[in-house]
């Protein structure tokens, strides 16, 4: 992860009573994800059109096809984050909530984590195409132990492009081991591609479901946030975008 680059070790704690006050003071109390968080658009407008509508003008394979283009659209001026992306986010939430209801998963939460380890896919220059393949692609540095994690090589350049050492890969920076356990086809292309923005939401989605159980929880977030990446400034950022994108969301589809 790019965010590797960040030291630091957790206070007492999962995150340490610095990551604590953050939430507390943000969320009343509340992990980012708790339901008192505006963590998903209403179902009434986020889920796609009805079946057969798939190949629609605008309408998006895949997970990212879940979100409706105009409530992503209003998100997407308010954030200043890409529509595609903001569509990848929701609409792998969405899915979730659908395959995986306990663990209460927000979009936000996705966005925070997106947002820290590439700029929303946006690092280097890169940019999501509309079938979410991302271009150029995006690795991260060298995980040599200098000032990083040192993780050897585990995939023999197959997925990270690098033979000799690991490199975190796609928009969601997935170390190659995190990507085979959990790296799977989001974008309905039926290739699982970690340079694929919706392929690395999902990817992302899976593992953090897995490490924190209920993210509606403090205990559970910390957890989910804390398997991603174990830095206090990390949990700190994503923290603070995630409840940044939940405000945000929730001041947008306020009644006029």
């Amino acid at each position: 992860m790019l965010a590797l680059l960040v030291a630091g070790v957790f206070a007492a704690g999962p995150l340490g009573e610095a990551l604590r006050q953050a939430v507390v003071s943000a969320e009343g109390g509340a992990a980012p994800d708790a339901p008192s968080a505006v963590e998903l658009p209403p179902l009434s407008t986020a889920v796609a059109a009805a079946p057969g509508a798939a190949g629609a003008p605008g309408v998006l394979a895949g997970l990212a096809g879940n979100t409706d283009v105009a409530w992503a659209t209003r998100m997407a001026e308010a954030t200043n984050v890409s529509v595609r992306a903001i569509q990848s986010y929701a609409g792998v939430a969405l899915a979730k909530q659908t395959e995986n209801p306990t663990c209460h998963l927000g979009w936000n939460t996705l966005a925070a984590v997106g947002s820290v380890e590439s700029g929303n896919g946006t690092h280097g220059g890169s940019s999501i195409a509309a079938d979410g393949q991302v271009s150029p692609p995006i690795y991260g540095i060298a995980l040599d132990g200098v000032g990083v994690n040192n993780i050897p090589d585990s995939d023999k350049g197959a997925i990270d492009g690098d033979a000799s050492i690991d490199r975190a890969v796609g928009p969601m920076q997935l170390i190659p081991e995190a990507w085979r356990n959990w790296g799977t086809d989001g974008s309905g292309d039926g290739v699982a591609d970690p340079q694929n923005f919706d392929d690395s939401v999902l990817a992302t989605a899976n593992y953090l479901c897995y490490a924190g159980g209920d993210l509606s929880t403090l205990a559970g977030w910390e957890r989910a946030i804390a398997a991603y990446n174990d830095a206090t400034p990390y949990a700190l950022k994503v923290s603070t975008a995630a409840v940044t994108f939940a405000a945000t969301a929730a001041r947008t589809d306020a009644p006029a």
